[in-house]
């Protein structure tokens, strides 16, 4: 499918694609498009509702008459094609009409007003089963942890996989038929499906079929049951009664509605609330409120003192959802976790961070201590309330300064901590631009910040930087930026090894040496999306002068700590460059390590290098403060006395390093 997809848009729209074409091309390939659309349907539809629905959207992207006239409609062409064969073209243009109405699916359409709260009335009722349930077969343990992964995937993700593992696309074919789609970041997506993938099944093995091609996720092989019998009559007897009882009223009926239950009385929805304290914890009027001014007179300075704030903090029945929706959230409830946050209920009253609208959603934002949950709820009610977990146990004054509040198209709000002072913003990729100020609201919501990344590229990289206030810490500014969590990332800097001194600590990114290393790393951060990261230091463990009077080059070791404790390393060598935002070349890599950071000080990596001016190829070598001698074994044999080395060898040569210590043991080169 490679080929054909290669050639879909490689040139301008071509002939007009007919119903005789597309009608063949929709039989020949039906299980195909139906298990596409099956697999990226919201799974909140249930296996019954999306086995219909992924049938009627691969019938209804049969394209209408009008294709046959002289004035067919522009969604119904047929690109040209190089090289595939018409009905291929016609499976391609079948295939983006179902991936689009599956992306889509359920949202409101433009033309439907507003104050309408469900758009899902206007789906087809074709095709329907009535008195029958219908499901997919049953599937081993792989398609069993599979469904579950996928089920807090969005959209995006679970078409990026079927993409890549139904129509075994490549990764650039998939890109671009995901942006075709209309999906706002298709490399985001793509990402989060190859690692989603990873975690549940591993690497993909050969001769291995995947999951997704099993019966679990076939809606064309599916099994039946009835509905249940016993509801069903009785749901026909009221219908009938009621019937009866109307026309003999022939008058309207008084309808009484009840107050709101109170916590109490969803006791037995929570299950996991121990009962005799679900009314304490649940009862949005417990909700923990600190001081406004008790930041400033304590020594633990983290989330657990931030005051209550926004317009709403006195709404109760907003408050009463946000708590009701964590406590027991339905299935069309939009749930998303960073590794380690576990989305159970609390067990104590949460503490009150935020309750206000912005920007058309109504946010409340609570913290229990290990965890910040954020509910958002839309205005208009066309879409489901969101629930986020995030981990922010061991918070301090930097990485509890600020939570994210919305994110809109490609921008975030965030909610500032009270001791934040000063406020701006500032470019990564221009390390010499002064930081442009930042508006922050009566509330501690700031003004619009662009997502770092946004629309999949690296032309810039916003920002936050921040300085406390005098009473926390005199002086202090720091950096935080956006990687898609609700706690922003903080930056932090390591500079070189001085002359026999001391191993350096990380200090904040806000030096000029800081901001120039950073501006030749940041477009590596998308790479640590998604781990649920607290802060990433840019440790500059070596500097080395090239052969061949090429200059100096500096050995760059980012480490990525996760709140959880695990720790996400990539080693780069920043050549000698004269663009100031060259980004550095990766050499190695490790995860769930300890190395780069107070607890692993000792580092080696290496890679090849060539001299600009003669062309020759060297193995280049560096180590950290203590290595004493490095040797090269494998492809090469070669040793140097200190934590440097360079020699030539062979291009592409395989190289095993190693390094003797200061204190007498052996450093493994990293990979």
């Amino acid at each position: 499918m490679d080929t054909q997809d290669r050639t879909e848009h490689s040139g301008a729209r071509g002939a007009p694609l007919s119903v005789a074409q597309a009608e063949a091309a929709l039989v020949e390939h039906y299980p195909r498009l139906v298990r596409l659309a099956f697999i990226t349907l919201p799974p909140s539809l249930g296996r019954h509702r999306r086995v219909l629905a992924a049938h009627g959207l691969v019938q209804r992207a049969l394209p209408s008459l009008r294709t046959t006239t002289g004035r067919p409609a522009a969604a119904s062409t047929l690109p040209a094609q190089r090289t595939a064969a018409p009905a291929e073209g016609a499976y391609l243009t079948l295939r983006a009409r179902v991936l689009r109405e599956a992306l889509t699916y359920g949202k409101r359409p433009a033309w439907w007003p507003r104050h309408v709260p469900r758009p899902e009335r206007l789906r087809p009722l074709l095709p329907a089963v009535w008195g029958l349930r219908l499901f997919p077969a049953a599937g081993g343990a792989d398609e069993l942890a599979l469904e579950q992964a996928l089920s807090g995937a969005d959209s995006a993700t679970r078409a990026a996989l079927a993409l890549r593992r139904v129509e075994q696309l490549s990764e650039d074919e998939t890109r671009r038929r995901l942006a075709d789609a209309g999906v706002a970041e298709p490399a985001l997506a793509l990402r989060t499906a190859e690692r989603l993938g990873r975690q549940v099944l591993g690497e993909p093995g050969e001769g291995r079929e995947h999951p997704l091609l099993s019966g679990e996720f076939d809606p064309c092989f599916v099994h039946t049951r009835p509905t249940d019998l016993l509801r069903r009559r009785h749901r026909v007897r009221t219908a009938a009664a009621t019937l009866v009882v109307a026309a003999v009223a022939a008058g309207v009926l008084p309808v009484v509605i009840g107050d709101t239950p109170r916590p109490a009385e969803r006791t037995a929805a929570t299950g996991a609330v121990n009962a005799s304290i679900a009314q304490r914890v649940l009862d949005p009027r417990n909700l923990v409120r600190p001081a406004d001014d008790e930041w400033a007179d304590t020594s633990r300075v983290d989330f657990t003192v931030w005051p209550a704030r926004g317009d709403r903090v006195d709404d109760l029945p907003l408050l009463d959802r946000a708590l009701e929706v964590w406590a027991s959230p339905a299935r069309t409830v939009r749930i998303s976790s960073t590794p380690g946050a576990g989305t159970q209920p609390p067990t104590a009253p949460p503490r009150l961070l935020y309750a206000g609208d912005v920007d058309g959603t109504a946010v409340v934002l609570l913290n229990d201590g290990d965890r910040t949950i954020r509910y958002a709820e839309p205005a208009d009610g066309d879409e489901p309330p969101a629930l986020d977990f995030a981990r922010t146990d061991d918070a301090d004054v930097v990485t509890g300064a600020a939570l994210v509040v919305t994110r809109d198209g490609a921008n975030t709000r965030f909610l500032l901590a009270p001791w934040i002072d000063e406020t701006t913003t500032r470019d990564l990729l221009e390390p010499d631009a002064p930081g442009g100020k930042l508006g922050v609201r009566a509330d501690g919501v700031t003004d619009p910040v662009r997502r770092p990344g946004a629309g999949g590229t690296c032309d810039s990289w916003p920002v936050l930087q921040l300085r406390s206030s005098e009473l926390i810490v005199e002086k202090h500014a720091f950096l935080l930026t956006d990687l898609g969590d609700l706690a922003p990332v903080h930056l932090t800097y390591t500079p070189p090894p001085g002359s026999g001194a001391p191993a350096r600590q990380p200090r904040e990114a806000t030096s000029a040496a800081a901001l120039r290393t950073w501006a030749r790393s940041a477009c590596h951060l998308p790479a640590m999306r998604g781990f649920g990261v607290r802060a990433v230091n840019n440790w500059v463990y070596a500097q080395q002068t090239l052969p061949e009077a090429g200059g100096r080059a500096d050995w760059v070791c980012t480490r990525a700590d996760t709140w959880r404790g695990p720790g996400r390393v990539m080693v780069q060598l920043h050549l000698p460059a004269t663009a100031p935002t060259a980004l550095g070349t990766p050499v190695a890599t490790a995860e769930d390590t300890a190395s780069c950071s107070r607890f692993g000080q000792h580092v080696l990596a290496g890679a090849n290098w060539r001299a600009p001016k003669s062309g020759t190829w060297y193995l280049l070598a560096a180590g950290s403060r203590k290595v004493r001698t490095i040797e090269a074994g494998g492809g090469l044999k070669a040793e140097a006395r200190g934590p440097l080395l360079a020699v030539r060898a062979p291009q592409g040569v395989k190289a095993e390093l190693r390094a003797k210590m200061a204190d007498g043991s052996t450093l493994e080169g990293m990979r």
